[in-house]
């Protein structure tokens, strides 16, 4: 598909992260199942909670801009989701909820990135509506990013170091 303008790239956009976020909800209670922090799981548990959310604005967004819900296969977000399975597979105790924590990351951090250019986009179409839904759901990604340092400093990577002693 030749794109020729930004609203155009935004829409594609908007595909791509629409799909992204459906990967997300899919991998979210396999992370939580396989935590052994109960703290850990019940991040990745109230994450998959906004996540649904997340979704749901993303097709508030579409019908705005009348243009249909549907996702074109976010690759970046495969390959990020493909590294977690196989810290699932090969890591073992704290070890793996500090992997399972670095893989989160990665993930927040692509979509933060997805979601800031998004909300740009908006801005500068003029879509000052869009733009709000896309920073709300910018905001709670900085919140899940920050709740997952603080858990991995202050406890899982630690523990995670002591399980090599």
């Amino acid at each position: 598909m030749e794109l020729t303008d930004l609203k155009e790239l935004f829409v594609e956009q908007l595909k791509d992260l629409y799909s992204a976020e459906k990967q997300i909800s899919k991998a979210l209670p396999k992370m939580a199942k396989k935590a052994t922090s109960p703290k850990l799981a019940k991040a990745f548990e109230l994450h998959q909670q906004e996540t649904e959310g997340q979704i749901e604005r993303l097709e508030r967004i579409f019908e705005h801009l009348e243009v249909p819900a549907r996702a074109r296969k976010c690759k970046g977000m495969e390959g990020l989701l493909e590294e977690s399975q196989e810290i699932m597979a090969e890591a073992q105790g704290e070890t793996l909820d500090a992997g399972l924590i670095a893989a989160a990351q990665k993930v927040e951090h692509y979509e933060i990135a997805s979601y800031g250019t998004l909300r740009t986009y908006a801005r500068i179409l003029g879509d000052n509506w869009s733009a709000s839904l896309l920073q709300q759901t910018l905001d709670e990604e900085g919140r899940t990013d920050k709740k997952l340092s603080e858990l991995a400093e202050s406890e899982i990577n630690l523990q995670a170091a002591e399980q090599q002693a």
